[in-house]
């Protein structure tokens, strides 16, 4: 069983591109990267292990990656998907 978390993401100046990239590339347990409008350049969702430790993922795997200037993370609980057909 996996855990989905979001992390919005603000980036230095002119760089979201390079840094969607760069997680998509090089982070493991990502699912997607959209750009968005507003207060955060970018939002990553990463399915991690049940027993991961989110905070050191986000700081040691998220927030280092270079450009990026601050992080904004969410943990879900549990998701409600539409019935299938």
């Amino acid at each position: 069983m996996m855990t989905a978390i979001f992390v919005f993401i603000k980036t230095e100046p002119g760089y979201a591109n390079d840094v969607a990239a760069d997680i998509v590339d090089n982070v493991e347990n990502v699912s997607e990267v959209y750009s968005t409008s507003g207060q955060h350049d970018l939002l990553a969702k990463f399915n991690l292990p049940r027993d991961a430790d989110i905070g050191t993922f986000v700081t040691k795997q998220v927030q280092t990656r270079p450009h990026i200037r601050d992080t904004f993370t969410v943990i879900t609980f549990s998701p409600f998907l539409p019935k299938k057909v």
